[in-house]
């Protein structure tokens, strides 16, 4: 596996969003040719003694893993972000560390954040699912015959009401809580400025395990340019801004970036990742109504962002997908819509966003409508008229979206 170079995730708490509730995002920089499919598991009940075996590590199941939603590189069990019945939402970064490979084999980042997920009821709660099994079992870079590249992780938590940093190295781990907003990259920031921490655990974190150089790379970069974005807009903060935010080129908005960005692009020389998959949760704390879950695949900029219900049925094809191009995958259609587009990316860039920006004014417009009949629907007990609602949307939706992708992929040929 090639190696992964960035990935950014942020969230704004209610007390500086638009409509006082919680909205988290995420894009995942993956390798760009590393197909990321969507996918649903439903809530489900293990019996006593049952075991889960990770790709290394075999570890005790609980009773029940909760309903949820990931974006899972096709090769892995674990997940780069994904959100559950109970509007707990994660996000993973690699962190550059100086700790030497350990030669056993530990749990992988992305497995911890479904672990997180699937036995979390609240942000805290999966934050100590996290860090107990980060205590136990370990994660990080560790040699492998299977040719997966290992790699320290820190993550974002959150929930409708509150939001951590998580940051690891080896069995260790420090947790800091989100005060307003905050975005977070491949790069250490905790520091001393923690909440919690590990036993073990040094009392600057990021003096001890950080690689020096990365501090003043990428991600450094990176995470200073969303924090930067985030504070410029206290009290507008909404989904629509948060895409915006994830599709940020710096000082090149309509063309491929020059140097690293929020939205990252391959370069044509093969350096840096590609953003494969995006998320931005927009949670809901007064249960006035659903959570909506934005969902992209590959680059944000030349994508749509297409509104998810947990509460509904997922399409089967946004799950379709895996090493091989594929016509039926969602993922590697607009892989290939984007490979059209940056064949003269200073004309046909801004010509994409264009054409997806009506479709994507009419979903913000369509979904939240929805987020409150559905709510209703579920209030006055008619669970079954909701699922129902909710999964013929999704469906509808995906449909269109898929039909306007070929079509204009189709025209850039």
């Amino acid at each position: 596996m090639h190696p992964p170079h960035s990935c950014d995730t942020l969230v704004a708490l209610g007390s500086v969003t638009a409509q006082g509730q919680t909205i988290f995002a995420k894009n995942s920089d993956r390798p760009a040719d590393e197909c990321q499919p969507l996918e649903l598991h439903p809530r489900r009940s293990h019996p006593p003694g049952a075991w889960l075996r990770c790709q290394f590590v075999k570890l005790p199941q609980v009773e029940t893993t909760w309903r949820h939603i990931g974006s899972r590189p096709y090769w892995c069990w674990g997940y780069e972000h994904g959100v559950n019945e109970h509007q707990v939402v994660i996000g993973n970064e690699a962190l550059p560390s100086v700790l030497p490979a350990a030669p056993e084999p530990k749990l992988i980042g992305m497995e911890l954040l479904r672990l997180g997920l699937e036995r979390g009821r609240s942000a805290a709660e999966a934050v100590e699912v996290i860090t107990g099994l980060v205590s136990r079992y370990g994660q990080g870079k560790f040699a492998n015959d299977a040719g997966v590249r290992t790699y320290d992780n820190g993550y974002l938590v959150a929930d409708p009401h509150e939001a951590f940093v998580v940051e690891t190295a080896g069995h260790e781990w420090a947790v800091q809580r989100v005060d307003r907003a905050v975005g977070i990259s491949n790069v250490y920031a905790i520091g001393t400025d923690w909440d919690t921490k590990s036993s073990a655990a040094p009392t600057d974190f990021t003096a001890v395990y950080a690689d020096p150089d990365s501090l003043q790379g990428s991600g450094a970069t990176r995470r200073a340019r969303s924090c930067a974005l985030l504070d410029r807009q206290p009290g507008r903060l909404d989904a629509s801004l948060l895409m915006t935010i994830l599709s940020d080129h710096g000082d090149a908005p309509a063309t491929l970036p020059e140097g690293p960005s929020i939205c990252m692009h391959k370069r044509p020389d093969g350096r840096w990742s590609n953003t494969a998959a995006s998320l931005v949760a927009d949670l809901c704390a007064d249960g006035s109504r659903l959570p909506v879950y934005w969902c992209s695949f590959y680059s944000p900029c030349l994508g749509l962002f297409l509104p998810i219900f947990l509460e509904g049925e997922l399409p089967p094809v946004l799950s379709q997908g895996d090493g091989q191009p594929s016509p039926e995958s969602p993922w590697w259609g607009f892989h290939r819509l984007n490979q059209r587009a940056r064949q003269e990316p200073q004309s046909r860039m801004a010509w994409v966003h264009s054409r997806w920006q009506p479709t994507q004014e009419r979903l913000l417009a369509s979904a939240y409508a929805l987020a409150h009949e559905a709510k209703g629907l579920l209030d006055g007990g008619e669970e079954a008229a909701a699922r129902r609602l909710l999964t013929e949307f999704m469906a509808e939706n995906t449909r269109k979206m898929l039909l306007q992708m070929e079509e204009m992929s189709a025209e850039l040929m």
